[in-house]
């Protein structure tokens, strides 16, 4: 038995057949383009594969948001409003149906790490967890009580306002819907466009981390207040900075000052904000997982 899963991303899909981290058959990586361009390649992958492994029981596509997982809309399937050029209400689930007869599992990139994470990596054993993405823009998948998060949608945790010092840091923001919002200050073109240059080619000691560690760090804290969560895992190109990682601890620690009396964050800060086991592979095999998931719940309807 094997499952495809699609990872879309802003610059990149990532497709792959199997059923595990140490179970991958096939895998690909494609542009991303137009929706329709992008999904055809993607299942011609997929079909290419069904020739050579066998028929797939699922697909689970991950893909960036906004996106309408409500089971009861009409518009179910499909991609919200975005600053992605040409992707706002393109129908992702329908594309796949009609190429495919088999069960799909639908969620957001961030919720589909999560759930990786919590299946095969630094989230296991775990019911309340929040995995936050620092990247191309800033998401966050959320396991409450052992299960994704959704309600409305989905959580827009990357749209949360934040302090915004204009004496300190006059940027303006970079998402087209709140301006300087926390995507807005701290994602990966914000830094590029405060800064002159791509985050990754920053040295450790240049200011633009002791910025994005305190907008990071003040992010979490609100999530902390809200959520309550056992652990917080961070993944992205930006969110991958160790020296980072270890400034938004400090820096979370002392902004919350005491007031949660948890071991975890008053003396075990480095094993509560972690960085992900997955790595980068989170996303896409938490398609996989989706995959199965919808094949599990197929199983389990009346026939």
């Amino acid at each position: 038995m094997i499952f495809g899963g699609i990872e879309g991303g802003g610059t990149k899909f990532i497709c792959a057949v199997g059923t595990a981290p140490n179970d991958i058959c096939a895998e690909t990586r494609i542009p991303t383009t137009t929706p329709e361009e992008t999904l055809t390649n993607a299942i011609t992958f997929f079909k290419e594969q069904q020739k050579q492994l066998g028929p797939l029981k699922a697909i689970g596509i991950a893909n960036f948001g906004p996106l309408d997982v409500r089971l009861d809309s009409p518009t179910y399937g499909q991609v919200l409003p975005t600053p992605k050029p040409h992707w706002s209400g393109a129908n992702l689930l329908g594309m796949l149906h009609n190429a495919f007869d088999i069960p799909i599992g639908f969620d957001n990139d961030v919720n589909a790490s999560a759930l990786a994470e919590h299946l095969w990596g630094a989230a296991q054993g775990l019911d309340t967890f929040i995995y936050l993405t620092v990247g191309t823009g800033i998401g966050a998948g959320v396991f409450t009580e052992g299960k994704l998060l959704h309600g409305l949608l989905h959580p827009e945790m990357g749209h949360i306002p934040l302090p915004h010092d204009l004496a300190q840091d006059p940027f303006e923001g970079t998402c087209p819907f709140h301006g300087d919002c926390f995507e807005g200050l701290a994602c990966g073109p914000a830094m590029e466009k405060r800064w002159g240059q791509r985050a990754e080619t920053l040295p450790d000691d240049h200011p633009a981390w002791k910025l994005e560690a305190q907008y990071l760090s003040q992010a979490l804290t609100s999530f902390i207040y809200t959520i309550s969560p056992q652990r917080i895992i961070i993944g992205g190109g930006v969110g991958s900075n160790l020296n980072l990682l270890k400034m938004v601890r400090e820096q979370t620690q002392a902004l919350i000052n005491g007031y949660i009396p948890s071991q975890a964050i008053l003396n075990e800060i480095d094993s509560y904000i972690v960085s992900p086991d997955l790595g980068n592979r989170a996303g896409v095999l938490g398609a996989i997982a989706l995959a199965e998931e919808a094949w599990n719940q197929k199983q389990e309807r009346p026939q």
